[in-house]
């Protein structure tokens, strides 16, 4: 039976600072038994050495298999190296309007993510590009209309299911009309929520009809549905529109809760408990460690004294390890010296050159 602790740390994922653990790394990992990690372009310098990193975090659990996730969209948003394939954006997927080349995109992403052990891809993206003066969003999105990217957007997502790997689709409710980006500010949209039920969430709602597995929420402020807090701390947005209006059942993960638009405006503490409190299952800390210490310890004195907060805890390590029963049996990767093989079998850039001319 896990305790408390084991079962909060399940509702973190964490950054990893370099391309290997250190030893007081794989120590604190051990203690903590986070629920999964996030890999960025400083972890992944070749694919035999990210493929030890991706076993050696497998392998830093005790019983509950991690998550091994990354941002892997295509076009800007692309960390994995060479001879890894380089995959167009989502943008100019969407022009294609080929729902058949989406899923056999999404697939091949999948396969090469496999190969070195990842599980959870952080896409897709399922903003639909309304703003053109969007700093973050752009080429990231399928489309500027919202049934393209429902259209587009699901079929990568199942290829990308197809080819075994967790999707994860993003920004709830939306991140596609800001005008500023949440790394650095705190976005506000004020559609009204009919202008919102026509653009932003059509994507959202049908992507939890189709059940995809997990979501992504944004740091944006949308008076229309809460006039006080962004999405991820929004109790109103996560729990009343997602789960009880759309009828979502999955794993939701925050956006990573060191960007600006929540650090810059909340405390590590206030911003824990009010993205548990409003429904979020997954907290992400990709970059300072401590401030993930400090999260967890939080946490777990917070649910010795409310009872709310347990019954979150409680739910969260149910979404959390449902989803993976479904999908981590066991660790996918090839050995080192096979990647660049099966890669090259694969043969994904003659998919990507045959329909963008891209070499």
């Amino acid at each position: 039976m896990e305790t408390l602790r084991e079962k909060i740390g399940q509702m973190f994922l964490i950054g990893c600072p370099s391309e290997a653990l250190t030893r007081d790394e794989q120590l604190l990992i051990a203690e903590y038994q986070f629920g999964g990690f996030i890999l960025f372009k400083r972890n992944c310098a070749a694919p035999a050495q990210l493929a030890q990193l991706c076993r050696d975090l497998w392998h830093s659990a005790v019983e509950i298999p991690p998550f091994i996730a990354i941002d892997q969209e295509g076009g800007r948003v692309h960390r994995l190296p060479e001879p890894f394939t380089h995959f167009p954006a989502a943008e100019r997927i969407g022009e294609k309007r080929n729902a058949d080349l989406a899923r056999r995109l999404g697939r091949a992403s999948a396969e090469e993510l496999k190969l070195v052990g990842i599980n959870l891809n952080f896409a897709p993206v399922l903003d639909v590009n309304s703003n053109p003066a969007n700093p973050v969003i752009g080429d990231r999105a399928f489309g500027a209309n919202p049934m393209q990217v429902i259209e587009i957007s699901s079929a990568w997502t199942q290829g990308l299911r197809d080819g075994g790997i967790i999707p994860c689709g993003k920004h709830f409710p939306g991140h596609g009309e800001t005008d500023k980006d949440s790394h650095f500010e705190s976005p506000i949209v004020r559609k009204t929520l009919d202008e919102l039920q026509t653009v932003e969430l059509p994507p959202f709602a049908h992507a939890c009809r189709s059940g995809i597995e997990s979501l992504m929420t944004a740091h944006v402020l949308y008076p229309a549905l809460d006039a006080k807090f962004p999405a991820t701390l929004s109790e109103s947005i996560v729990t009343g529109l997602l789960r009880h209006q759309l009828g979502y059942r999955g794993v939701v993960f925050s956006d990573d809760m060191e960007m600006k638009a929540i650090s810059a405006n909340y405390s590590v503490e206030a911003a824990t408990l009010r993205a548990v409190q409003a429904g979020v299952n997954v907290l992400l800390y990709c970059q300072e460690m401590e401030k993930a210490l400090r999260a967890f310890e939080f946490l777990c004195n917070e649910v010795e004294r409310q009872p709310v907060v347990r019954a979150r805890v409680e739910e969260s390590y149910r979404r959390i390890t449902e989803l993976k029963r479904r999908y981590l049996q066991n660790f996918t990767a090839v050995t080192e010296n096979e990647i660049a093989a099966r890669i090259a079998e694969l043969d994904h850039r003659r998919l990507v050159r045959d329909n963008f001319g891209d070499d």
